[in-house]
């Protein structure tokens, strides 16, 4: 599998306006306020590929063993569910409400 680029900037959040800064160790896809995201991936992580580019709602979160924990998100245009791995600096409270009301 080819390896996508890492694309680690600051944005401002098109949902809540929030200034996100870099991620530490990764690459930031999604509001560390709000958790929504951008449909700007199309097939890996930071590939940057997709067309769509309207924001994702984040729909559910849970525990995964190796990754910690997962925010689903979808699509709010064309319906496209992808997980992304929450960041350390993310509202941790934002995650266990979308994590009880996924249950």
């Amino acid at each position: 599998m080819p390896k996508t680029p890492k694309i680690n900037e600051t944005f401002a959040c098109k949902n809540c306006r929030a200034q996100n800064p870099e991620h530490a160790n990764s690459c930031r896809n999604h509001c560390y306020k709000c958790l929504y995201s951008l449909h700007v991936d199309k097939n890996l992580p930071g590939d940057r590929m997709s067309n769509c580019q309207s924001l994702m709602q984040p729909i559910k979160a849970d525990q995964n063993g190796k990754k910690g924990w997962m925010i689903y998100h979808k699509c709010m245009e064309c319906g496209k569910i992808m997980p992304n791995k929450a960041a350390p600096d993310d509202d941790f409270g934002k995650i266990v409400e979308l994590a009880s009301a996924s249950t």
